[in-house]
């Protein structure tokens, strides 16, 4: 499949970018993600391994659109604790150091 990626073409198949992303290592999924086997990789990971840039020269949302082509699962955000756990306890906590006398209401 021919897809552009920084404004520059690439023809991409399934089995090659399952090929260049054997045995790399996943790093810290922070933000958007595909999954390629059974890990799960930051897209721009993916997208500096695939097209040899530098990962600030593309966007996610380019490989993104080239991984969903390729029949790739994309993620928006990392699977994790969901936001805002650990806020309330972070605020009780910082009411009881500055003398607060019980909890916040959030």
């Amino acid at each position: 499949m021919r897809c552009v990626i920084a404004r520059y073409p690439f023809d991409l198949t399934r089995t090659g970018v399952l090929a260049a992303m054997k045995g790399v290592r996943p790093g810290l999924v922070t933000g958007a993600s595909v999954t390629i086997g059974r890990r799960r990789y930051p897209v721009k990971q993916v997208g500096q391994v695939i097209t040899g840039q530098d990962p600030r020269d593309f966007t996610a949302g380019e490989v993104v659109r080239a991984m969903t082509r390729l029949g790739f699962t994309c993620h928006d955000c990392p699977v994790g604790a969901p936001v805002g756990e650990g806020g309330p306890t972070v605020l009780r906590t910082a009411s009881a150091l500055l003398g607060g006398t019980g909890p916040v209401a959030v």
